[in-house]
């Protein structure tokens, strides 16, 4: 059982010196007020309770204190700071101090976007157990937090903050990694958007405890910024090199660094058909392929390094064949099945181009869980000028629309054939949608170059 909230309790902590007042508290969060904090001031009882349970049940428990401490301030401290458990500066408990008030907006606007906005530090620096946030010093004080503060309103219903934030982001504009990046309408709203929610926030933070160094319960040193598109990535279930190339450039210092860290933490992308590994016996980083056909370039957008693949995973019902040089020319070799080394076959870090190819859609959809609307199959992905398509239904004359990250539509008609023209969109991650029927089939693709 929770212990009871002390009625107050002293600061201690930089210049903060104030007697605190327990003005509530519940099975999961303690709201203490400085004298300065009117009386008429209520709408953070419920809505840090609310707040921190939603963080509980998405992120899992942070110590073994169920509350939040969020302490409030008028007059004073202007600004906010977070601490947490693994502090013993704010007695080893997860705390918002937040100031200068007055606090009587009655619960809306940049009330709560402050209010939020620190617990999105507890998040970052003391999820799944481990001490720590190796992202902060990229995406810095506020960046996490705009995501995160965009969730919870979702998560709570409070739609009119959501869109008012959402709103607000819009504009937003950063200098790093380069002046006019805008992070959450470029990085992190697509990955949200288009790759799970609230899902793919938390699965961040998953692969961080489970992958990332540690020293005891304490993470042992930052990320560099391959690593970060690296750990999104994997959150995400596809490369998002596309979309950080998109949003923050692509130097030569990213590259070095993502090909590292798909080396040093070698997680796939999500699940496919067939899985292309660096080192024999399934070492390395691994890629995970779907049906298509992938050219050089198409493969290195997806991390795949040039003369690179020793080893492949190949799933029952489909074929690999392996090219020597781009573009599907020169020696090839076709596999059905795995190869712990590719040496026997010749073939040992000799691939520049593949096509992955399946005997029948009745089988594929048999042998291979499918991360995405599996009634529609979709090559080459990515995609460079022509997108073709096979349902397992009749789809000639069905409505088609193509959705950007923005949720725009792009393209629309008609289809009269199983394919499409994509070679003016831009690069990017984007949808296919097709309405047939009454039905809605779904996938997404990558367009490159």
């Amino acid at each position: 059982m929770a212990q009871t909230p002390p009625a107050t309790w002293q600061e201690h902590w930089f210049e903060h010196n104030q007697l605190l007042n327990r003005k509530f508290y519940d099975n999961d969060v303690a709201v203490y007020y400085d004298n300065d904090v009117s009386s008429s001031v209520t709408w953070p009882y419920t809505y840090m309770g609310d707040v921190w349970r939603y963080v509980k049940n998405v992120y899992g428990s942070f110590g073994n204190d169920p509350h939040l401490f969020a302490v409030y301030h008028t007059g004073k401290y202007s600004g906010g700071h977070p601490s947490t458990y693994f502090d013993a500066s704010h007695d080893n408990r997860n705390v918002i101090d937040v100031g200068a008030g007055p606090w009587t907006s009655g619960g809306t606007g940049g009330d709560l976007d402050i209010s939020t906005h620190e617990v999105a530090h507890i998040v970052e620096g003391a999820s799944k157990g481990v001490k720590g946030s190796p992202a902060f010093p990229i995406w810095g004080d506020s960046k996490w937090a705009e995501i995160f503060i965009y969730d919870v309103y979702l998560g709570l219903g409070k739609s009119s903050e959501a869109t008012r934030w959402y709103n607000q982001m819009q504009s937003s504009t950063d200098n790093f990694p380069v002046a006019g990046t805008h992070w959450f309408r470029d990085w992190f709203y697509p990955i949200y958007h288009n790759y799970g929610g609230t899902q793919v926030l938390n699965r961040f933070f998953t692969l961080l405890a489970q992958y990332f160094p540690k020293s005891g319960n304490s993470y042992s040193r930052d990320m560099n910024w391959g690593e970060f598109i690296h750990f999104w990535s994997g959150a995400a279930g596809l490369s998002l090199k596309p979309l950080a190339t998109a949003a923050f450039g692509w130097t030569a210092t990213f590259e070095t660094q993502f090909n590292q860290a798909r080396n040093d933490f070698p997680f796939a992308y999500g699940t496919g058909v067939v899985n292309v590994y660096k080192h024999c016996n399934y070492g390395g980083y691994v890629t995970t392929l779907g049906v298509g056909n992938y050219t050089l370039s198409q493969l290195q957008d997806m991390g795949v390094l040039n003369d690179d693949i020793s080893s492949v995973k190949v799933n029952s019902g489909y074929q690999l064949q392996l090219f020597q040089n781009d573009n599907f020319t020169g020696t090839s070799v076709t596999l059905t099945a795995d190869a712990s080394c590719l040496v026997p076959n010749n073939f040992n870090d000799l691939a520049s181009s593949l096509k992955v190819t399946t005997a029948s859609l009745t089988t594929a959809r048999t042998t291979t869980e499918q991360p995405i609307d599996n009634r529609l199959a979709i090559y080459p992905n990515p995609v460079v000028d022509e997108l073709r398509f096979n349902s397992i239904q009749s789809i000639s004359g069905s409505v088609i629309r193509i959705i950007d990250v923005m949720g725009k539509e792009v393209i629309s008609g008609r289809l009269t054939s199983n394919r499409i023209d994509v070679s003016k969109l831009a690069v990017g991650v984007y949808t296919l949608v097709i309405l047939n029927k009454g039905n809605t089939i779904s996938q997404r693709f990558v367009k490159s170059h």
